[in-house]
């Protein structure tokens, strides 16, 4: 019988170790890391970049400006900020193939800092949509766009946070805002922020000078839901309840006990004074979950059943208090129209 000597095992596992540990010293593990992460950025930007364009507007006799866009759809539509084109007389369209087209304003809608531009041409490169709802704090975040008029830059960062509030030109109230330590300067306005599919998570909108790290884009589903609203039918009529809110979870134990088939739904943070919501007896602190019978779990929920057909309609908000579950009727109003 053939014995294998048990300290030949011992050395040889022994040398493996130390050989992982000498590849650990030097960087090299560090390094292949490095270039994974090198290879998923550049891969994104070779999919995305081809259907990012640079935004020049005349707003005026000697009023110049510039932002970045992305195609939605192959045959031209355009998505950036409301900001962006707002006021504009002449509007042209850079694509990543440095040819120039006019572009149409298709529609607008300050309080969400959205717009629709189409230009004449088909068959063009276009970006699809993430599902918001899905991303987490630390997830890769990929900007491109013109910041100062430099066509096709890139910078990389992680989603910082999920849920941010702040407010459009138009002054009202935007929820659910991603926040990315993606650099974004000047002119990245209305350009995409990505996933490492390549799928847009958001559109760059805002940021804080001269904070570092703190830029804001309009979420994915958000940005999905106002532009199919443009194409549509050029502007959004939307109702308005008179509160600022934010997707929040609700506890485990609450669910249980009701038997509600969600997890998370609207935390109202913010009622207007004399507003709907205020007139209704609902408070801060109160957890939407369904509107008119229809669950409510995010934000984007409630963005979507408040649409025209809404207005002067009264419905019913059921919301979570503290262990309860109560009803309350809320009478929508039309959101009036800002420039």
């Amino acid at each position: 019988m053939l014995v294998k000597p048990f300290y030949s095992e011992t050395l040889a596992s022994g040398n493996n170790h130390a050989e992982q540990r000498a590849t650990q010293l030097d960087g090299s593990g560090d390094d292949s890391l490095l270039d994974s992460y090198s290879g998923t950025i550049s891969s994104v930007v070779a999919q995305v970049a081809p259907a990012v364009v640079n935004i020049r507007v005349q707003t005026g006799r000697h009023g110049e400006g510039n932002g970045s866009g992305f195609f939605i759809a192959p045959d031209g539509f355009i998505l950036t900020n409301s900001h962006v084109v707002n006021g504009a007389r002449k509007i042209e369209a850079t694509l990543a193939d440095a040819r120039t087209f006019s572009a149409n304003l298709i529609g607008e809608d300050p309080d969400t800092d959205l717009a629709v531009l189409r230009i004449g041409a088909s068959q063009l490169p276009s970006l699809e949509f993430a599902d918001s709802k899905k991303l987490r704090a630390g997830q890769i975040a990929v900007a491109i766009g013109s910041p100062y008029g430099f066509q096709q830059s890139v910078t990389a960062g992680v989603v910082s946070a999920l849920g941010r509030s702040m407010r459009a030109q138009s002054g009202r109230l935007m929820d659910d805002i991603l926040q990315t330590d993606a650099a974004l300067n000047p002119g990245n306005s209305g350009g995409p922020l990505v996933n490492s599919r390549g799928q847009v998570i958001g559109v760059n909108t805002a940021v804080i000078l001269p904070g570092q790290g703190l830029c804001f884009a309009i979420a994915a589903n958000t940005a999905q839901l106002v532009a199919g609203w443009l194409i549509k039918d050029g502007k959004i009529r939307r109702s308005y309840l008179g509160l600022a809110g934010q997707t929040a979870p609700l506890h485990p134990r609450i669910t249980r006990f009701h038997r509600l088939d969600q997890e998370s739904g609207v935390l109202i943070a913010g009622i207007d004074q004399g507003g709907p919501v205020d007139l209704s007896g609902l408070r801060e602190g109160d957890i939407i979950i369904s509107f008119k019978g229809n669950p409510v779990s995010s934000i984007d929920d409630l963005h979507r059943f408040l649409v025209g057909s809404e207005i002067g309609q009264r419905s019913v908000l059921t919301v979570v208090r503290s262990t309860e579950i109560l009803n309350f009727v809320v009478t929508p109003r039309e959101l009036p129209s800002r420039g």
